[in-house]
């Protein structure tokens, strides 16, 4: 009988608490940011890309050469099997598979590496706009802000695109010749 009368005792102070709830949300100032859609858009994912782009760019001229070989190779064996002798022929297959087996271990090894550098710079952007959510949310005195998982949200307390606003301005003031490249 105890345990009843604990559970009916929990279960009145929690209805009591849920009646002040209300009084006390409505005066909380409350925000929502996507930041996914903030990252997405922010001037610092532009950057980290082009400059993803830049660092893997001569491993991906290697591959196009890479490839470019192959496809002349195979071209070229096409034309003179024909005439190729049985060893000549072997031979050409074999360097065909051999140059094959390179381009799919370079693509191989390319993707893997660029991936692992998207997935760093995304994580390193995931803290950057945190931060800057959390920067302002203390600035403009917000007392809860919602991320992900909303199903719903007005435009009344969607500040993404406020955060936005502040997170490009503090990237021109940190990067001005990023800003004048725009």
């Amino acid at each position: 009988m105890k345990y009843v009368k604990q559970h009916i005792v929990k279960l009145v102070l929690a209805i009591a608490m849920l009646g002040a709830v209300p009084a006390a949300a409505q005066e909380m100032k409350i925000g929502v940011v996507s930041l996914p859609a903030l990252i997405e858009r922010a001037p610092q994912t532009k950057a980290a890309m082009a400059a993803l782009e830049e660092e893997f760019a001569p491993r991906q001229r290697e591959f196009q050469a890479k490839q470019k070989e192959y496809e002349d190779l195979a071209e070229k064996a096409k034309k003179d099997f024909a005439v190729m002798g049985e060893t000549e022929r072997r031979n050409a297959e074999k360097d065909l598979r051999e140059l094959q087996r390179e381009l799919t271990r370079l693509q191989n090894e390319f993707q893997e590496d660029l991936n692992l550098r998207q997935n760093e710079e995304y994580g390193l952007l995931q803290r950057a706009m945190l931060k800057e959510v959390q920067v302002y949310a203390e600035a403009q005195g917000y007392d809860l802000i919602v991320g992900d998982g909303v199903l719903y949200v007005t435009s009344a307390v969607n500040i993404t695109d406020e955060v936005l606003r502040v997170v490009e301005t503090d990237y021109e003031a940190a990067n001005p010749k990023a800003a004048s490249a725009d």
